[in-house]
């Protein structure tokens, strides 16, 4: 008989469908409790997935205590305090990314979480493809030798084609690109999942980096209602790894006819690997062995691997789970305040002279 585990989920907006969907579908997972400071929310939420308790506040939740596990749903800035308080409650935490806002709050939670023992994971989604976990494999196995240079990007184009709705209308996007509402652009929303999928694959830490923002005029006087359009659009960065290896990882909102792409290159000096998630679908090529010599890129089959929802779950019961923890979270964390500090330090702009 499997472990039963009682799930709080904490924000009930729209990503935290994809929690409760993946928890309701577990043997032996129950959904307990919701909470959420907006009551028409909570209630609509609470009433699709058959949750009987229902809380407005965090504090009521934890002085209730009858649950296990949470999925800490809420807003980036709100992460910290939330986490921190379900930490010294003795609660497991799952944290949607990015753990915190900037890397001394990140480590404090990753610190916090250690001393209690409880279990710990940073929602990396893009680690539920399986092309990225089997090209991690044959990295570690040596498959491509040393590695030398690296190429990743991670591509949307939701500022330039309406795919995922109306971005100037909608809270739900334009929120994303003011700092007064909570964004860190493009380089916090998904600058942590290609560089999480750039060195997970490689297997070596960023140990230097530098890195160029941009920031695009979207609309008349750079604001919308009362969301100033202040947060970047894009990024190009360019990293070292521990190996020795350099290459450059980039992020866009502006990148037509790309609904939402990840791409990865990756060289070693016995061979390449190329890892895509394109169109929600996951593929893998490699260029080993002789075929070095004649260019050749064959497909590699990648085996479906669990979510970090299941695994999360897994590592509850004490059985082996490979999710991204809240130290991985701090790393990353790290270098996404890094990149910050390296654009404003170089802001003077050297010119081409015709």
């Amino acid at each position: 008989m499997v472990r039963p585990i009682r799930m709080m989920i904490l924000g009930t907006g729209h990503m935290a469908n994809a929690h409760a969907d993946a928890y309701a579908a577990m043997e032996g997972v129950t959904l307990v409790a919701g909470v959420d400071t907006q009551p028409e929310g909570l209630a609509l939420f609470a009433e699709k997935y058959d949750i009987e308790k229902r809380f407005l506040s965090l504090d009521e939740a934890i002085a209730w205590g009858e649950f296990d596990a949470v999925s800490n749903v809420t807003p980036d800035p709100v992460h910290y305090s939330t986490t921190l308080a379900l930490l010294a409650a003795g609660k497991h935490v799952l944290c949607e990314k990015p753990l915190s806002t900037d890397f001394a709050r990140a480590r404090e939670m990753a610190d916090l979480a250690a001393r209690m023992g409880v279990v710990n994971v940073v929602n990396l989604t893009y680690r539920n493809v399986p092309a990225l976990q089997k090209a991690a494999q044959m990295v570690a196995e040596g498959a491509i030798g040393t590695i030398r240079h690296l190429e990743a990007s991670y591509l949307q184009s939701w500022l330039t084609q309406p795919a995922w709705g109306e971005w100037t209308t909608e809270p739900r996007w334009l929120w994303r690109l003011s700092k007064a509402h909570g964004s860190k652009g493009v380089l916090g929303d998904v600058g942590i999942h290609i560089l999480d999928f750039a060195t997970f694959v490689a297997g070596e830490p960023v140990t230097d980096l530098s890195c160029r923002l941009k920031t695009y005029q979207k609309a008349p006087g750079d604001r919308i209602g009362d969301y100033v359009l202040d947060a970047n659009d894009g990024f190009t960065m360019h990293i070292g790894l521990k190996g020795g290896a350099i290459g450059t990882v980039s992020a866009s909102r502006m990148t037509t006819g790309h609904f939402n792409d990840l791409r990865l290159r990756l060289y070693g000096d016995k061979g390449g690997l190329e890892v895509l998630f394109e169109k929600r679908v996951s593929a893998l090529r490699a260029c080993l062995g002789q075929n070095v010599l004649t260019e050749i890129w064959q497909e590699i089959e990648a085996p479906e691997v669990t979510s970090n929802y299941q695994r999360f779950i897994d590592e509850i019961r004490g059985e082996a789970a490979l999710a991204p923890g809240f130290a991985r979270g701090a790393e990353l964390q790290q270098w996404l305040d890094l990149a910050e500090a390296s654009d404003a330090e170089s802001s003077r702009t050297m010119a081409v002279v015709a």
